[in-house]
This record gives C-alpha cells, structure tokens and sequence, in this order.
C-alpha cells in the first residue's frame, strides 16, 4: 500500500502535471459515457484546464501524490471529495486508495459524487468504504447522472 507521507499540498509547478492527468484521465474513462469528440478533444486542453485551476483558485484545495512523479491528484473540499484522478500509467499501485486514506484522516470526507455510468469508479470507492446514497442529480450540461456515495462514519471520524 502507498505511503500517505507521499501526498502533499499541490503547488503551482504542479499546474501542468496535474492538468495533464485530468484531461488525459478524463478522455480515458469519460469519451465513451458522453461521446463528445468536440469536448474531448477540443475543448479538454492542458493549456487550458491549467489556466482554469490556477484562475479559479481550485490549487488551495489540491492535494497530489508525489514519489518523484506526480502520479495522482484528489480535490478536496469541506469533508467533500470533489475529484480524485490518477494518471492511467500508475493506476493499480494503490494510489487512489493512499488518496482517499489521507482524505478520510485528514479531512474527515464522508462524501463524493460519482458519474452514475462510471461503475469503475463507483467499485474503486465502494472497496475504499463509500456506499450508494440513492442521492443523484444531473451532471451540469450534460444528460447524465451522478450519484452521491457516502462514507460509514460510526462516530468515530467525527
């Protein structure tokens, strides 16, 4: 399992890496939910998601893991993950779970939302302890869904 000391605060010479894992994670697993060529590729670009995360002041809440390569990214807000994304070459080495680890110990998160047609990741986070809330809403734009997975607290994360 990864080493939680492996995650730290992203900074902003991380902009580019951490826009690179998104668009190219996002092509990977999302072309073929919205079968959108023009945003895929079009509009989903480094350049242009960097300047969007650097202009909207998402960095704050950004946290990567770094072994010497920025292997992975989780977005965390209040006790909310909002984007967890590991680079597709690194995935299967534990990563995402050190993430949510760090996320559930450092920030108490007892929630994320999950493209409902994504059911890789909706295993990925069941294994790491989130359960289907019965809670969607429509994915902005866009005709597809996302549910809300929630966290077993049990008092004691509280």
């Amino acid at each position: 399992m990864s080493d939680l000391t492996l995650i730290r605060k992203a900074n902003e010479e991380d902009l580019s890496r951490i826009a690179e894992i998104l668009v190219f994670v996002k092509r990977i697993n999302y072309r073929r939910i919205f079968l959108n060529d023009d945003f895929s590729f079009n509009e989903l670009q480094v350049l242009k998601v960097a300047k969007e995360y650097q202009e909207k002041g998402r960095l704050k809440y950004i946290y990567v893991y770094d072994d010497g390569i920025v292997k992975g990214m989780i977005h965390i807000y209040k006790n909310e993950i909002v984007e967890l994304y590991v680079d597709h070459f690194f995935e299967d080495q534990g990563i995402g779970t050190a993430m949510i680890r760090f996320a559930i110990e450092k920030f108490k998160v007892t929630y994320l939302w999950a493209l409902e047609k994504n059911s890789d990741a909706i295993r990925f986070y069941e294994r790491n302890g989130f359960y289907l809330s019965g809670e969607r809403k429509l994915e902005e734009g866009t005709v597809e869904y996302l549910v809300m997975m929630k966290r077993e607290t049990y008092g004691k994360d509280e």
